[in-house]
Parts: C-alpha cells; structure tokens; sequence
C-alpha cells in the first residue's frame, strides 16, 4: 500500500521545483502574465498535468479516493454519498460482468474500483497524469483488482486505442478540463462499441449565471483557477457538444437538484460534517492547514509554494460554495448518451 495518502504535500513534483510548478500553473490564469481562456486551451495538458501534480495529495488528505462531489440525502454520510452517486452511473450505462468499460480521466481509481468489484465489469481508466496513474495501479493491486483492470496513459482529446474497443465509457467531472467537448466526446465515441452507452457528470454553469454580472463572473474565474479548468460550459454546450459528436441524448438533468435541501451538495466544503476528514475540508480545518504550512515552510520542513498550493484550493473551495449558494453552479450536470448501432 503507498505510503503517500496522509501527507498533503505533493510527491508528483521535486521539492526544489514545487514554487516554479505553482507560480507557472498561476500563470495560466493570471491576466497579466499571459493567462486568458485561450491560452488555457492551447496548452491544457501541461496546465492539468501541473494541476494535479500539484494537489492530488491535497486532494487525498481533505477528500479521499474519489475525486468528485455527489448530492446528497437526509443523514447520508458524505463517503455514502459518493458511492451512491458512482453506483447510479455504473447503473445507467448498463454496466454488467463481461463488459469492457472506459473511464474517462480516472484520477486515483476510486470510482473504476467501485465498478470494477460491485458490477463485475473489466474497467480501463484513462488518465493523462503519471503520478495519478502509479497511485491508482497501487491501489488497484491493494484491492486484489489487477485482474480486473487496466491504466491507459494518454489524453482523452486523442484516446490512445482502437475503434469501437469499449462497450461503454463513463467520466466523473473529468471532461471540464478538456479544451473542446466536441473533439472529447468524439474521441468517446469512436473508441465505443455501436450502441455503447456513455455518460457522465459535468462541471456547468446553470441557467442562473448571468454573464454580465460581476459577481457572477468572478465566482466563475475563481472556480477556473483553483481547479484547473480551461473554461466551465453552460448545460446546452454539453448537449449540444454530445450530438455533434455523433451521440443520441437519453437523458439529461443537473444532478444536484437531487439533493436534500438540508445537504446540498457543497455541505462537505462547509464543515459542517462532524468527521475528521470534514474538518480537513471545512473553512476551519483548511484555516489551519494553511497556518501550519505557513508556519513550516521557512523552516524547510515543507516545499516553498506549498502555502501557494493549499491557499490556491481555499480560492477553488471558497468559489464553489458561492457558486453552489446562489444556484449559478454545478458540478453534477448528469447525461446519458448512446452511439447510434
């Protein structure tokens, strides 16, 4: 079992390297020094890559395997949550034993694993970022599912296999770093079997983001740099995208409407979650990590830009709750969409 989940700091990037990899990946949104949604675009692989480099171990100490956000019911547990949100998904693309399934930006594997040993399907995940990848192999292998999956290295705007190799496909808030949803989702479907069923959970900006509204507009911005994303789409942009990749919309509906109103989906950035990983993730817990790296980085006990980093993620936690308050943003807007036979 890797020994890297408790310990925030990033293994993916040398220490002497962490600041230049953080300011550089700034530098992506940073208006003054060249940032803007097209650059962003142009060079989206580099600028994920240092992303996840940078935060996949943030991500593990504050939120687990599972990189994602789910709605919620009355009294359900956040982890609960996550694993019903990952089970409804296997559900509706039809998953089953003898199926070979492609997961789309697979992160660590939380979600591949799920599938994997609950539905009997033999899951490939593609991922762009080596790091992530050897962890997921790892855990794979912890899991006694070696057998039973795969690692595909490569970018999902040019998926690394053959034609019609997949019976279904299947990602989890991982297609809102891509540059172009078209070429994504038509990359998914040629690597589909006919009649393969693809679906997902999207990052949107819903029907109550007004363009011109600044307050809006920063919410969005913010949610773009402390997360990666070249630029966050509207609902018909993904419909739209979907069927011009060749795909027939089965359904589509923002997912988080689904949710208790008592557990709204951010509620796990809120702290109100009474567990100590929801401490980690709540203003307080994050508070205090930022304090402690500060307090350890001149000593050298901790990377320069390791503060950079964990405050970076407070901008992405922060934004997302605002977002998710004032209804103008979801990270859940759920399709289903099968290639013609």
């Amino acid at each position: 079992m890797p020994d890297r989940i408790h310990n925030p700091i990033s293994k993916a990037v040398e220490r002497e390297e962490f600041a230049q990899v953080a300011e550089t990946y700034r530098s992506f949104h940073d208006e003054n020094k060249g940032g803007s949604t097209l650059v962003r675009k142009q060079h989206y692989q580099e600028m994920v890559n240092q992303y996840y480099d940078l935060v996949t171990d943030f991500y593990e100490f504050g939120w687990g395997r599972s990189f994602h956000f789910a709605s919620r019911k009355r009294h359900e547990s956040f982890r609960d949550s996550l694993i019903r949100h990952e089970r409804f998904l296997a559900e509706a693309i039809g998953l089953h034993p003898g199926m070979r399934v492609l997961d789309v930006g697979c992160g660590v594997g939380g979600p591949m694993r799920l599938m994997a040993k609950e539905f009997g399907a033999y899951v490939v995940g593609l991922n762009n970022n080596e790091f992530q990848l050897g962890k997921c192999e790892d855990y794979n292998k912890a899991a006694g599912l070696q057998h039973q999956t795969e690692i595909l290295q490569g970018d999902f705007m040019k998926i690394p296999a053959p034609e019609a190799s997949f019976d279904a496909a299947f990602q989890i808030e991982a297609t809102p770093h891509a540059p172009d949803k078209e070429g994504a989702f038509a990359e998914i479907w040629r690597v589909l079997r006919p009649g393969g069923i693809f679906g997902g959970y999207e990052w949107c900006m819903t029907p109550g983001y007004i363009v011109g509204n600044p307050a809006h507009q920063e919410i969005k911005k913010d949610i773009e740099t402390g997360n990666g994303i070249p630029d966050i789409a509207l609902f018909e942009d993904v419909v739209r995208a979907l069927r011009r990749a060749g795909f027939v919309v089965i359904e589509s509906f923002d997912a988080a409407d689904t949710s208790d109103p008592e557990t709204p989906w951010y509620r796990a950035l809120e702290g109100r979650d009474l567990s100590l990983t929801g401490l980690r993730r709540s203003a307080i817990g994050r508070f205090v990590t930022t304090w402690t790296l500060r307090l350890l980085e001149p000593l050298r006990i901790v990377p320069k830009g390791a503060t950079d980093v964990q405050e970076l993620l407070n901008v992405a936690a922060d934004s997302l709750v605002a977002g998710g308050r004032l209804g103008i943003f979801t990270p859940m807007f759920y399709y289903t969409a099968r290639k013609p036979q």
